[in-house]
């Protein structure tokens, strides 16, 4: 290294930079509660010192079982300064599944807020987790757990005595689960400041930013949002649960100008009767991601809130492509193409790259690339696709296609995909024309048997509210407009669709519910 050499900057020295530099600018409003960058600084440093005082040493690991809130931010960037890996986990899954998560990731202490402590002291005294579990709580029931305020209150808030390397793990988020169990996804410090900087980057963000966190922060659409923020030193506001109103209201209130959401929030916004009667007219740059938005709700979005619309397609494995604002119109359908740093390719099932226009699996290249699956060497391997110069690309299970262009369309997943008769149907093609009936307001295309076919498709369709549809009726409008292979046998009608918090389909539940059926 030359005399001026220094090392690349990560998360938590960003942090610190803030704090000095912009002590008394807004780094985080959570309702009543906003702290400043001095403060979020201070605090995190509190967190961290606190962490050491309870026996977690740089790799150990603690998982999140948080409401949205300050208390939540702190930690989870509190643990980075400390070199502790935070393994945040989705408060909406069962029970077991929490307990099994918490106990895969090798986690030794937990912090949970409210009622999720008695949720883990149950699975404490079923002996599904250990009775040794350091457990942090806000609004604990108190007696086995350490309370969050009165310990935070009681640590230091000098720069904690840590070295936190490139290398070092910043956090293992759990996927979706939405086709098969959840895994744990490993990303260091180094890789998660090349999530910021290729983000924010991508995103258009800037030190004015004001976003507006509105899904769980354990989410890694929230963590890409959050980490772009940090990077420009602007300002996260967290809402404490979604909904159209308080979305509304805390764009209005606090002039929000960026935001990471999903297609779900975006139907729901539009469906609210105040939309057009609320100042919204702070937001810049606004970007959906987490399954794909449909063209019609995609340019409706754009129009009726009056800023740009980023569609993001990525995986929190680390594959990122952008539909940019400037290309919004022509290639509307698309998922634009990977941001800088990133490559992809579509390879066929003995893969083999495929020629453009021909659909494939995407496989992706780049730093944003995770290190591994947590305990998982064998769900590693089946991930990696290696190039002819030996380098690992990561098999996304997606399949899609490239235009002449160079644009990325989404076809559909690689485990959703539907034998029938020997052809690969795609329910995403299928469902893009049932979405395009007046009376269908979401629709799921899954596999069922067939004893002619060997699988054939069926759907699952949520009507728009006030219409009435036969099924029988939108079976026969739908096979008048599909191929042979992809008509479908059979429509179920039903209230809503399984979702996990980002708003992706849950399709492995709906074959659990119709398939055995």
């Amino acid at each position: 290294m030359g005399a001026f050499d220094v090392p690349r900057p990560l998360i938590p020295d960003l942090i610190v930079q803030h704090g000095r530099w912009y002590p008394d600018k807004p780094a985080l409003i959570c309702g009543e509660r906003r702290l400043s960058w001095r403060k979020f600084d201070r605090s995190t440093n509190q967190v961290a010192n606190g962490l050491a005082g309870l026996g977690l040493a740089p790799g150990a690991r603690l998982a999140v079982l948080m409401a949205n809130g300050v208390e939540m931010a702190q930690v989870l960037f509190g643990c980075g300064k400390a070199g502790v890996t935070v393994v945040p986990l989705n408060t909406s899954v069962s029970d077991p599944a929490i307990g099994a998560m918490i106990a895969d990731s090798g986690a030794v202490a937990i912090a949970a807020s409210g009622d999720h402590c008695a949720r883990i002291d149950a699975l404490v005294a079923s002996g599904a987790l250990p009775a040794a579990l350091v457990k942090l709580g806000v609004d604990s029931p108190r007696a086995g757990w350490v309370e969050f305020a009165d310990w935070l209150d009681a640590q230091s808030v000098e720069v904690p005595a840590v070295t936190v390397a490139p290398d070092t793990e910043c956090n293992i988020i759990y996927s979706s689960g939405t086709t098969a169990l959840p895994k744990g996804i490993v990303h260091t410090h180094a890789c998660r400041m090349h999530w910021a900087t290729d983000l924010g980057l991508a995103l258009r963000y800037h030190s004015g930013a004001v976003t507006l966190c509105s899904l769980g922060l354990y989410s890694n659409i929230s963590w890409a949002t959050m980490l772009a923020t940090i990077l420009m030193g602007g300002t996260l506001v967290v809402m404490p649960a979604f909904s159209a109103e308080g979305l509304l209201e805390h764009v209005e209130r606090h002039r929000v100008t960026h935001g990471g959401f999903v297609p779900v929030q975006f139907q729901r916004l539009l469906e609210h009767p105040d939309l057009d009667r609320r100042d919204i007219s702070s937001l810049q740059t606004i970007m959906c991601c987490g399954s794909p938005l449909a063209p019609a709700l995609k340019r409706a979005t754009r129009d009726r809130l009056e800023c740009d619309l980023i569609e993001l397609y990525g995986l929190t494995e680390g594959i990122i492509t952008t539909l940019a604002p400037e290309d919004f119109d022509r290639k509307i359908e698309s998922v634009g193409k990977p941001i800088p740093g990133q490559q992809l390719k579509l390879v066929d099932n003995d893969g083999r790259e495929t020629a453009p226009g021909e659909s494939g699996e995407i496989v992706g290249y780049g730093r944003l690339v995770m290190e591994h699956y947590h305990n998982r060497p064998d769900a590693t391997a089946e991930a990696t696709w290696t190039d002819e110069l030996g380098r690992r690309w990561l098999r996304t299970g997606d399949i899609g296609r490239l235009d002449e262009d160079g644009f990325l369309y989404i076809v559909d997943r690689k485990k959703d995909m539907i034998l029938s008769g020997g052809q690969n149907v795609y329910p995403g093609d299928i469902e893009a024309v049932m979405l395009s009936h007046p009376d269908v307001a979401e629709v799921a295309v899954i596999a069922v048997p067939s004893e002619r076919w060997g699988e054939a498709p069926m759907a699952v369709v949520v009507p728009r509210a006030g219409s009435s549809i036969e099924p029988a009726a939108l079976v026969a409008w739908t096979n008048a407009r599909v191929g042979k292979q992809q008509r479908v046998s059979r429509i179920v009608l039903r209230d809503s669709l399984p979702r996990n918090p980002n708003g992706k389909i849950l399709k492995r539940e709906l074959r659990a519910e119709y398939v055995s059926a």
